[in-house]
């Protein structure tokens, strides 16, 4: 697993969990909260939004817990129920981070794949049932270029299957009020700073599961 290095471009200020996520019991800390930054982020050009946990739910913030599944470190696991995504470490551990999910049981992915490609500031393109669901998305069939209004925001991590491009990914959003709810049209959204440390951290080749 590629260890993360952080960019020299973060913004100094720093949100860790707050005494309100103590207070709600979060479950499965181990050794206390990995101390994460939610403040703005300057990267390729685009200035990243902090995230106001003033407004949102301090449990969406990252954070490392025990790991009791079988997945081998490095390894990706998606629960949807849960609505987290959970990156295996060593020693019985895993970085869990919060995830929008599909806003109906139909369009989320399951079971296993493999992450083939990484994009920075991806360029998006919508599906053909994307701009059938949402039909604004037709000013976009030519595609759309990487940036901040970017709907795949920072960062995207391509799924494949068999080598096969699934259409799914693992990106950040323009939305972070839709995490850690079922909103999108399939694929797993998470903050733009936690998909970027995401994407630090994975190489091309992992494996990642969604479950129920």
């Amino acid at each position: 697993m590629t260890k993360f290095r952080p960019s020299a471009d973060l913004v100094t200020s720093t949100h860790t969990v707050s005494r309100r996520a103590v207070l709600l019991g979060l479950p499965l800390f181990v050794g206390g909260c990995v101390t994460a930054n939610y403040g703005a982020v300057r990267d390729g050009g685009q200035l990243v939004p902090a995230v106001d946990f003033q407004v949102l739910d301090p449990g969406l913030q990252r954070t490392e817990v025990a790991w009791r599944g079988k997945e081998k470190p490095g390894s990706i696991v998606v629960r949807i129920s849960e609505r987290r995504l959970y990156l295996v470490q060593d020693g019985g551990t895993a970085l869990r981070y919060a995830v929008g999910v599909g806003r109906s049981e139909g369009v989320n992915f399951r079971g296993t794949a493999t992450i083939a490609r990484k994009e920075a500031w991806p360029h998006w393109t919508p599906t053909e049932n994307m701009m059938q669901a949402i039909p604004m998305y037709r000013r976009y069939a030519g595609g759309m270029d990487g940036g901040i209004e970017n709907p795949l925001g920072a960062r995207a991590l391509y799924l494949y299957r068999g080598g096969r491009d699934t259409h799914f990914r693992l990106h950040g959003t323009t939305e972070p009020d839709s995490i850690g709810k079922a909103v999108s049209s399939g694929c797993i959204r998470l903050f733009n700073q936690d998909i970027i440390d995401l994407y630090n951290r994975v190489p091309v080749g992992t494996q990642v599961t969604v479950v129920s």
